[in-house]
């Protein structure tokens, strides 16, 4: 039967190698009989592998999902940074500003400190006598005024803030002559009071800068806004906040000639004058 067979298998060999279309109706009718079956087969393979990709997509997009996530993440911290940086870079460059204003300030220090329950309301400056800080001289950051130094360590500095109860600043209104006086509350705000009272020309969101009256601060410096208006003048909040300040400049005083010509008449004792009246007949002189 094996000799049977290979005879059978040297002529279908030959037969194929004369003649290759000999069989084709063969294969044919071999094929069609197949078809049902070969489909099944390919039905059956292609689900299998929809349902593992299905699967494995599922398990791929969870780590995809979880990767996107800690992406995500990663870019809101980066941002964070950013937001940071650029605040950093801000607050930087006002201190440049600061620095280079046209008013070469006597020194650019910290404050250190501030106080929080009592009625007063002082700062505490991270300079002193040895950075060349003096009693009076303004105490200002980018944004506006602070208030003035009052008393001076070695080190270290007192700073009486604008909203303190004793501090009385004179100011003006920024684009008018209107000319007025700020004084602390001791709660954070600043009564201001017209000098010439009638009709209130101020109105809320008007900006109040200083006057240069008094020769302590030049003109032109941001003071406050006004938030309510009253009778004599209006309610303000203060421009340079000091519980938002970190950095502020120390410069000299404004006109230092006005305030010594000023405490010296305040000093100085009153004499009596000599007054000369004369006769009807202008003859004679009576001290």
């Amino acid at each position: 039967m094996a000799g049977i067979g290979a005879l059978i298998g040297a002529i279908l060999l030959g037969l194929s190698l004369f003649n290759p279309t000999a069989f084709s109706g063969a294969r044919g009718v071999a094929n069609d009989a197949a078809r049902p079956l070969n489909e099944g087969g390919a039905v059956a393979r292609t689900t299998s592998q929809s349902w593992y990709d299905s699967i494995s997509g599922y398990y791929r997009a969870g780590s995809q999902n979880a990767e996107l996530k800690r992406e995500a993440e990663l870019a809101r911290i980066r941002l964070a940074e950013a937001d940071a940086l650029q605040g950093e870079n801000a607050r930087l460059k006002a201190l440049l500003d600061l620095s280079k204003d046209e008013v070469e300030p006597v020194v650019v220090a910290r404050l250190i400190g501030s106080t929080s329950s009592s009625a007063r309301r002082f700062a505490y400056l991270g300079a002193g006598r040895t950075d060349g800080v003096e009693v009076g001289m303004p105490v200002r950051s980018p944004r506006g005024v602070v208030g003035r130094v009052l008393e001076v360590a070695q080190n270290t500095s007192r700073v009486l803030l604008l909203t303190d109860s004793q501090s009385v600043l004179p100011v003006r209104l920024s684009d008018e002559d209107v000319v007025a006086f700020a004084e602390g509350r001791g709660d954070g705000m600043l009564q201001i009071r017209l000098i010439n009272l009638g009709i209130n020309p101020l109105e809320e969101g008007d900006v109040m800068v200083t006057s240069g009256t008094g020769g302590y601060y030049r003109p032109g410096i941001a003071v406050a806004i006004v938030t309510e208006i009253t009778s004599d003048g209006g309610i303000a909040r203060i421009i340079s906040d000091p519980m938002a300040t970190d950095f502020v400049s120390v410069e000299p005083i404004h006109q230092p000639e006005a305030i010594t010509t000023a405490s010296i008449a305040a000093d100085a004792p009153i004499e009596p004058e000599t007054v000369s009246d004369d006769t009807a007949d202008g003859g004679g002189d009576s001290e």
